[in-house]
């Protein structure tokens, strides 16, 4: 069999949002991945994935740090001695393709998104770019989950070679069931997601304090990822906001919350709001590329301008002026979007047709 590499910077991210192609590939190939964490890990490996231990400085710029990194796929790919290599998020694309490049081992990237590295200015603005150039530069080929993000990559000459565009990660649309809508008349906004500035928590926070009320409830589902846990707690005592933290089974959480939002600065293809509009609830975003592909405003949810309080207070507001019915009815349009459009089985058949042409095989998994 020949042999598929993953490398990755989260396992609940591998198999929370790939585990349909993987489950495609096992059938075919034999699969390992090079992970940073073991919060999944015990699952993929169940399923048959061979899983190494990598770790990733996720956020920042180290330079010992990703020197190591490169070393340890170097260390890893010479090793295991894999057919193909497949990337996700930018210190594998980049670090994983120059490995790759240098050893003449075929490998496909995947962009996820743009992250806090494009906020950047100056020397540190063309050092990720150079990076991102260097790393991409021979990968058969780069997959990206929304077009403006595809747009500036080919703008600012960072891809040169062949790139797919797909539906972000897709939604498992038998894992995310339409849900009944909540026929009370209490609206509880949800936003799910790491807490942190460019997430928008700043913009929530201040909406929140404008319309939180006996009628009006924010709920909040994810953990820090800044130092903000001050300031949740100091709202949450004033009555502004309810913590939920990690939650293993979001189901359990959309199938009580009238609308999720999601007021983030960028995003590759939200899965947060692909999953609630799955469950049959309306979503309310920041109207930017990775949302507003989800998001056909007025319909299935709302969008508003991104960094924007008054803007994202507005939407509240109209949401909050829709009957339960009309409420409910958005969620059922937005199900049959994700139906549509953004069916994760789809974004496996894409990957699966570009493994296939890299490692020469032109045979169905699992034929």
């Amino acid at each position: 069999m020949k042999r598929i590499l993953i490398l990755a910077n989260s396992s609940g991210g591998l198999y929370d949002f790939r585990n349909a192609f993987l489950l495609r590939l096992l059938q075919h190939y034999e699969v390992a991945a090079s992970l940073p964490d073991t919060v999944k890990t015990s699952l993929l490996e169940n399923e048959g994935v061979k899983v190494f231990h990598t770790p990733i400085n996720r956020r920042g710029v180290n330079p010992r740090e990703d020197i190591k990194l490169l070393r340890d796929y170097r260390r890893l790919l010479r090793s295991w001695k894999p057919d193909l290599v497949l990337t996700y998020t930018i210190k594998p694309n980049v670090y994983g393709g120059f490995v790759c490049t240098r050893l003449g081992i075929p490998y496909i990237a995947t962009v996820t998104g743009l992250g806090s590295a494009f906020e950047k200015q100056g020397m540190l603005l063309r050092l990720v770019e150079f990076l991102y150039r260097r790393g991409l530069k021979k990968a058969s080929c780069v997959f990206f989950q929304n077009a403006e993000n595809l747009a500036l990559f080919q703008r600012e000459r960072l891809v040169s070679g062949k790139t797919r565009l797909v539906s972000g990660s897709g939604v498992d649309l038998t894992t995310w069931q339409p849900m009944e809508y909540p026929c009370h008349d209490e609206v509880n906004f949800m936003y799910v997601g790491r807490v942190m500035r460019e997430k928008g928590i700043r913009e929530l926070l201040e909406a929140a304090e404008a319309l939180h009320s006996d009628k009006v409830r924010f709920t909040l589902a994810g953990y820090c990822d800044e130092d903000w846990q001050q300031v949740l707690d100091e709202k949450e005592k004033e009555g502004v906001i309810t913590q939920l933290g990690f939650h293993p089974d979001m189901r359990e959480l959309y199938r009580d919350c009238s609308a999720v939002v999601m007021p983030t600065y960028h995003e590759g293809m939200s899965n947060v709001l692909m999953e609630a509009s799955a469950c049959a609830r309306p979503v309310l975003a920041s109207g930017i590329s990775g949302c507003r592909e989800i998001v056909d405003s007025g319909v299935t949810g709302f969008t508003f301008e991104a960094q924007s309080a008054s803007s994202l207070t507005e939407a509240l507001k109209r949401f909050l002026s829709l009957t339960v019915s009309e409420r409910a009815a958005m969620g059922r349009r937005g199900r049959a979007k994700m139906e549509r459009e953004f069916d994760r089985t789809k974004v496996a058949e894409a990957y699966l047709e570009e493994v296939q042409a890299s490692v020469g095989d032109q045979s169905e998994p699992g034929s």
